[in-house]
Parts: structure tokens; sequence; C-alpha cells
């Protein structure tokens, strides 16, 4: 497994699109630092730009520089995650256009996933979490799928198991409190 992550992360430092599993479906990623990466990414999914994307974080020290929060907001997101539980937080400057959309929040989780964090800290930054489908198709719930489905669009699937969870994640706004989803 480890040669397959290691494999994995060199795609990605080069610029790759990869497929990998998350907490309920296969997910789609890139460095999210990356435009013309995160550009092809949003070519498959169809996917505006302006409609912003998830970092998936290996934990929540990767996301320093990225967001703005409290000593207590930080408190609070230390004593939740790693869950499937993703938090629109105030981004900073550093926060590419091309992640943020339109908005000046970026959606960050740090998930349970063992493979999607080791996929992240070994990237040694957070990734690009989007679902492994194209506009309107049905998400991948296994790699046959997400391979069958995406093709040559993507550069490398990565074996693992999806957790069983029934839905996406949650989407809370961490300032008002607001359940987005």
């Amino acid at each position: 497994m480890k040669q397959h992550l290691d494999t994995a992360i060199r795609i990605l430092r080069a610029g790759g699109v990869i497929a990998y599993p998350t907490e309920t479906v296969y997910g789609l990623g890139c460095d999210p630092f990356d435009e013309a990466a995160v550009t092809r990414l949003l070519a498959i999914k169809d996917r505006p730009v302006a409609k912003g994307l998830i970092l998936l974080a290996a934990d929540l020290d990767q996301l320093d520089g990225l967001v703005t929060l409290t000593p207590a907001q930080h408190r609070e997101l230390a004593s939740v995650w790693p869950a499937p539980v993703t938090y629109l937080l105030p981004a900073t400057e550093r926060v590419p256009a091309w992640i943020r959309g339109t908005h000046h929040k970026v959606a960050v989780r740090v998930g349970p996933h063992p493979v999607a964090r080791a996929l992240a800290r070994g990237l040694g930054t957070p990734l690009v979490s989007t679902s492994a489908n194209r506009a309107g198709r049905p998400a991948a719930r296994n790699r046959f799928l997400a391979a069958r489905n995406l093709g040559a669009d993507v550069d490398f699937v990565v074996t693992g198991q999806c957790h069983p969870l029934a839905r996406p994640s949650t989407i809370i706004d961490l300032e008002s409190g607001r359940v987005l989803r």
C-alpha cells in the first residue's frame, strides 16, 4: 500500500489528477496550489470555478496560514476533527481564487479516512476533494467505477475502500453555525 500511495503522491506533485477513496465516495483530487491541475480537474467535472472546491487536510496544522481562526474556533475544530464534517472558514490570501471560487471562505475537512489523510500528509498540503464523477452523474463508490467513469481523464486511481457513510459530509459555516448540507 505504501508504494501505491507514494505513486499517487508523485503524480499529485507532478500536477496530476487522481481518484481516491474518501468517507462516502471516491474523490477526485489534485494539488490545490497547481492552477493547471485544478483547471483540469474542473474540466473533468464540468464544474465552474466560481463554486469553489473543498480542501481535505491530514490534520488541523495543515490549515495554518490558509484560514483565520480564533483560539476558540481552533479548539472547537480540534475537538471535532477528524470527522466527516466540512467547515467553511475565513480564507487567507494564500488560498488561491481557483479554490475559493467567488467566496471569501474556503471549505475544509480533516476527514477520518486513513488513505485520504495519508495523501494529504504525503503531499505536505491539503488536497482538493470533490466527488469523482462528471456533472449530473452518480459518484463512484469504488475504484473500479471511478476508473470506468473517468477513464484516461485521471492519472491514477488509488486502491482503497470508501467508508460506508450514507451521505456526503455535513457542511457547516463555522462563523454563523449554519448547516448548509
